[in-house]
């Protein structure tokens, strides 16, 4: 079985949304912090937002946040939203399906019991078991802050002296 990227997109962004929980997020920092396009982000953000996983607030000072407590929300629950349509293999899809073994396979039960397992499993992960004291997840999220009336000034690099 192989996730969409997508899915792994939207997990990364809940993680990320999660382990700074007391605050609005940027997308361009959640595009940062994950390795991914901003482009990506923004739809990844769209939709999450509109299956009531995020919240967000457009404007100068806006940005996103989770909409649910990650106690309850599961990493199963994100990936049937993102997953479900998907048809696993042939003969998963109603009317893609030319398998000639279709009147007598075995073999579609079996997987579909192993993905049925697969999602019962990821039921039992919530969001706040991905991020809370995972310490390293949160060193990597962190995004540096500026005192207030600081600027970052560049260093320009010196000229060699020449002789």
């Amino acid at each position: 079985m192989r996730l969409t990227v997508r899915t792994d997109l939207a997990m990364r962004v809940l993680m990320y949304c999660a382990a700074h929980r007391k605050e609005l997020v940027r997308s361009a920092d959640m595009a940062h912090a994950c390795n991914a396009s901003t482009h990506h982000v923004a739809q990844v953000v769209n939709q999450l937002s509109a299956l009531g996983f995020l919240k967000t607030l457009r404007g100068r000072s806006g940005g996103v946040q989770l909409a649910r407590d990650p106690a309850h929300l599961t990493v199963g629950e994100v990936f049937l939203q993102f997953e479900a349509d998907l048809p696993l293999t042939e003969c998963f899809d109603e009317q893609g399906n030319t398998c000639p073994l279709r009147a007598c396979c075995r073999l579609r039960e079996a997987v579909s019991n192993a993905v049925a397992a697969f999602y019962a499993s990821l039921e039992c992960v919530t969001l706040q078991d991905l991020v809370c004291d995972n310490f390293e997840l949160q060193a990597l999220f962190a995004t540096p802050r500026c005192v207030a009336g600081e600027r970052r000034i560049t260093r320009q690099p010196e000229l060699e002296a020449q002789v």
